[in-house]
């Protein structure tokens, strides 16, 4: 069973950063593609971010720029640097593991906060 188990969500003022982590229980490279949802409360979750096994990374148009997704193999762990935070920021932030199976096969974390205040 696959966990992934997200941390460094928390309280920041407009203008701060935070660096979110997602630590897998398994090689990330057992996946096609790790990728970064939020959810922000009466809204759709929406894609953030993501990094391919290739390494090739997209983005959100409303955080290109501010937003960086890296991963780092030795630990099985992809991070998302978030800097110049919005109040619009504010979600809930889950990790995500994509393979291309067929069907596809999409692993979750729990989610960690991230509260930007103004």
């Amino acid at each position: 069973q696959v966990q992934l188990v997200e941390s460094g969500g928390g309280l920041v003022q407009a203008g701060g950063s935070l660096r979110l982590s997602c630590a897998a229980s398994t090689s990330i490279f057992s996946f096609n593609a790790m990728r970064w949802y939020r959810q922000a409360p009466g809204k759709q979750r929406e894609l953030v971010a993501g990094i391919i096994r290739g390494g090739s990374t997209n983005y959100a148009d409303s955080v290109k720029g501010r937003f960086t997704i890296s991963r780092e193999n030795a630990k099985n762990t992809v991070y998302l640097q978030m800097n110049s935070l919005k109040v619009e920021d504010t979600a809930l932030y889950y990790c995500n593991a994509l393979l291309h199976t067929t069907p596809l096969i999409d692993y979750w974390g729990q989610g960690t906060q991230v509260t930007v205040s103004s």
